[in-house]
């Protein structure tokens, strides 16, 4: 097995019904920009009652119809956020603890101490993040997770998985392996996968290959890294493009 080979996301993905909420993040190809993306998934009519909204350069997650909201706590929240010359992506309003322990002083890894995975017995669905560090012409990254140790949901294990970024290569980590019951959750370390220069050649290869019955949203950012521009992509399946 060749531990070192870059996966292209769409084979990873296509094949699998569900994979959960997802965040990759990386660097284009071409040495330019650094990428991020999110997405959600689900299976409940609560959880696919959701659209991406994009206010003021943050990313948040709200309902799609208010009126059938069944629970808010653990399916509306700020998915990304910038602070200083950080960008904060994540799967739940750790969000905003890690926003929060910034301001602070503190650190990505001190924020996600205080935090645990989602309290959703039996899944006990990981909390997942990531944080893009930039600095003078690049950037590093880190990524999260925060799971069960056991299937009694006793205690939480944390790991935090530090990168330099390398022209091509993105990192992939997401809440579940695949469908099941309950839900299987994901294992080993962020799956290595190819990063494009174009970010419509990126936006698709992920909003298609999402299993089509489960994907509810889709969000991609490439900032450039001299200049700071940012370009971005938003899918919701409950807002098909025209």
């Amino acid at each position: 097995m060749n531990i070192y080979k870059i996966n292209d996301i769409g084979e990873l993905i296509k094949d699998n019904s569900y994979v959960g909420r997802g965040i990759v993040i990386g660097k284009s190809a071409d040495g330019r920009s650094a990428v991020t993306a999110y997405f959600i998934m689900g299976r409940s009519e609560n959880s696919r009652n959701r659209v991406f909204r994009e206010k003021d350069g943050s990313l948040y997650t709200e309902p799609f119809d208010p009126s059938k909201v069944e629970d808010p706590s653990l399916i509306i929240y700020a998915a990304l956020r910038s602070f200083s010359d950080s960008l904060i992506v994540t799967n739940g309003d750790q969000t905003d603890t890690i926003y929060d322990h910034l301001a602070a002083g503190k650190s990505f890894e001190e924020a996600l101490e205080t935090r645990c995975f989602e309290p959703d017995n039996p899944n006990f669905t990981p909390r997942i993040s990531g944080i893009i560090n930039f600095g003078k012409s690049d950037f590093s990254y880190k990524m999260s997770i925060l799971k069960s140790i056991d299937a009694d949901g006793t205690d939480c294990a944390r790991y935090t998985f530090s990168y330099p970024s390398i022209p091509g290569l993105g990192h992939f980590i997401h809440t579940y392996v695949c469908d099941g019951d309950p839900i299987p959750t994901f294992q080993g370390e962020p799956e290595r996968v190819s990063v494009p220069d174009d970010i419509d050649e990126f936006s698709a290869k992920l909003w298609n290959n999402l299993n089509n019955d489960n994907k509810i949203s889709l969000y991609v950012r490439y900032t450039d890294i001299e200049s700071g521009k940012i370009q971005t992509r938003l899918f919701n399946k409950n807002e098909p493009e025209d």
